[in-house]
């Protein structure tokens, strides 16, 4: 045979006899999205130092659909907002790509002292006002442990956290509000605590958050777990996605394959150079579901 020149080998090319490299193989290929499911930003950690035009601009460059908007932060979208500054936050993300996902409060419900618990229900509340006020769909709240030390057994606590949050329903409903009970807290971050908690609560404007934790692998499977509150779910945290202990591509599945049309949002520590970071997120993101 003669040795390949320049011009036998674009020959050859162009007559189709030399085999295409493994790559462009059709399995290869990226497969459609299967659900209108969005990526976002908490503010906490990673951006909480950014005001609300930075917010908007740096996740708006960084192709992030949403974000949620973590309380104590720089962009100051707090109970403190008068009625003209709540329409202006709702403007600014009318007119933004980037959409307000929920508000991330840390109203929690677990406390011994009956009067802590009235505290923050009634605080809640007001916060419910203010998502609707601003745009957001949703509250995030969050179970913060259990009182087991004190001699309060499980399910006195998770009925406890369960009945405030049916209180908070009723609110919920009036201003077209959902309360998304984070997946959180010490003991009280395994799945089937959550579930139970949901059936205390029983209204359908008391949602889940998913959280991402490794406690979603005690007590049965993921794909055990993920169904005990799949109907549930409205929103997901994702830590770095390359913590390797999770499994974040059968995560993904299991909410493309119930139809998740809300935010997975990155919940990552801070940066000296956060923008590199949210894209690096957002590639991994899209190539753990297949579609980049």
């Amino acid at each position: 045979m003669p040795p390949w020149t320049r011009r036998s080998f674009i020959t050859a090319v162009g007559a189709g006899s030399v085999a295409k490299p493994a790559f462009a193989h059709a399995s290869y290929a990226p497969r459609p999205a299967t659900a209108p499911m969005k990526i976002g930003l908490v503010t906490y950690n990673l951006a909480w130092k950014w005001d609300l035009p930075t917010i908007l601009k740096n996740c708006a460059e960084a192709k992030y659909d949403g974000v949620e908007l973590r309380t104590g932060h720089t962009h100051g979208v707090e109970l403190a907002l008068s009625a003209p500054e709540r329409a202006e936050v709702r403007k600014r993300f009318d007119d933004s790509p980037v959409k307000l996902a929920q508000l991330g409060s840390t109203y929690e419900f677990h406390s011994t002292d009956p009067a802590e618990v009235r505290k923050n229900v009634e605080g809640c509340k007001q916060y419910i006002q203010l998502a609707r006020d601003v745009g957001a769909p949703g509250v995030k709240v969050r179970p913060n442990g259990l009182q087991t030390r004190a001699g309060i057994p499980v399910d006195k606590t998770l009925e406890q956290i369960g009945k405030a949050l049916g209180e908070l329903g009723k609110t919920a409903s009036d201003h077209g509000v959902e309360v998304r009970l984070e997946v959180h807290g010490l003991g009280t971050s395994r799945v089937e605590y959550i579930q139970k908690i949901m059936a205390v609560a029983d209204h359908p404007k008391i949602t889940v958050n998913w959280n991402s934790n490794q406690t979603d692998l005690e007590g049965g499977t993921l794909e055990e777990n993920f169904a005990r509150v799949s109907r549930k779910i409205r929103h997901v945290h994702m830590r770095d996605l390359f913590v390797e202990e999770y499994p974040w591509r059968k995560l993904i599945g299991l909410l493309d394959g119930i139809g998740f049309a809300g935010y997975c949002c990155a919940e990552i520590p801070e940066s000296p150079d956060p923008l590199r970071v949210t894209r690096y997120f957002r590639a991994l993101f899209l190539a753990y579901r297949g579609t980049l």
